[in-house]
């Protein structure tokens, strides 16, 4: 029988799908006001609406069944373009919730803990976001202050589940999204999750991934905070390159060449370079400013030289295969986790052989 919140499930559906209640309501035959009563909790999801709307939209009729998430959205950070649009920032937070939602459920039945990360309770000072990067750095169990080597798989080690996405409909046009990433850790004792949205150069996902470890640990605890993706920013470049490397390193004067160099031993992008040595006082405006000329003059603002290879999450897969068995097909463990086939197949891609 439907649940309580068949109503509610509608609704995240309506937004995973980017839908309005009459293009629902034409797709599955069923009147638009009808769908409103329901979302609204004035009237109950019988068991042929509910069929009609999975059978009309290819959704396994487990997702109506399932409990949803309790993710407040004030508690979400997002990495994005300042163009995203509202339709889009819905869908992306539906999608979020049912990433969380499975992977916590993983993540538990898996027996993992909490991630053993810092947090921060109170205002931070630059210093302050400095000293915060190094202790994630202990935290995942990275060794001195040489590069990291595989970002998600530092994560991944340390207990929190990172998971690559693509919007429904969006499958083949995944650059085309405006977010870059999302991160939730609602508690100490809870699982946490960092999602990043398919596409773009390696260095831009290794950067993601560190800007939503920032906010895992400078905003998880922390409401009202005036500058939250500066302090990630901030967070992100010292993480992945330590004040005393970017000391030796970013002597002014210098030039585009040496940076270059740095991003293939580093895997930071030479824009994310620049903006370290600003933070650090090594470059000054007018070096900065320069630089960015320099850059745009070459057309590297959108193409940077230098490849950094992509990184896998491995993670979710394991726990999918651990919890349903590697022999069950993806549409089965679909069904069983109430979610779209394409959705888990991002959410989990299979693991290469490499």
């Amino acid at each position: 029988m439907p649940t309580p919140l068949a109503g509610e499930r509608i609704r995240a559906l309506r937004h995973l799908l980017a839908l309005t209640q009459e293009q629902l309501a034409e797709a599955a035959g069923v009147g638009q006001s009808r769908i409103s009563e329901i979302e609204r909790g004035r009237l109950a999801a019988t068991d042929d609406v509910i069929d009609a709307i999975a059978a009309a939209t290819a959704t396994p009729r487990r997702f109506f069944e399932v409990i949803p998430p309790d993710v407040p959205l004030a508690t979400l950070r997002f990495r994005k373009y300042a163009t995203a649009r509202r339709t889009e920032a819905k869908q992306v937070k539906a999608l979020f919730d049912e990433a969380y939602r499975i992977t916590s459920e993983l993540m538990r039945k898996a027996g993992y803990g909490a991630p053993a990360l810092p947090f921060a309770t109170k205002d931070v000072s630059n210093d302050d976001i400095e000293d915060f990067a190094a202790q994630t750095r202990e935290a995942l169990q990275i060794g001195g202050d040489g590069p990291m080597m595989h970002v998600t798989r530092a994560c991944e080690r340390a207990g929190i589940a990172v998971v690559p996405l693509t919007l429904p409909g969006e499958e083949d046009e995944a650059q085309k999204v405006d977010h870059f990433g999302i991160s939730y850790w609602p508690a100490p004792y809870e699982p946490a999750l960092i999602a990043y949205f398919t596409g773009g150069p390696g260095d831009r996902l290794r950067f993601t991934l560190a800007h939503e470890l920032g906010h895992l640990v400078l905003h998880s605890r922390r409401r009202d905070v005036a500058d939250p993706e500066g302090e990630a920013h901030r967070f992100a470049g010292a993480l992945l390159l330590p004040r005393k490397r970017a000391l030796d390193l970013l002597q002014d004067p210098v030039v585009l060449t040496d940076l270059a160099r740095m991003k293939a031993t580093w895997g930071i992008s030479i824009q994310a370079l620049i903006m370290r040595g600003w933070h650090l006082g090594l470059i000054d405006d007018a070096r900065k400013k320069s630089l960015f000329i320099q850059l745009g003059a070459r057309g590297w603002k959108k193409n940077e030289p230098v490849q950094v290879g992509h990184e896998e999450a491995v993670l979710v897969r394991m726990l999918l295969s651990s919890q349903y068995g590697s022999h069950l097909s993806d549409m089965k463990i679909a069904d069983e986790v109430g979610l779209h086939t394409m959705t888990l197949r991002s959410m989990a891609p299979k693991v290469s052989a490499a």
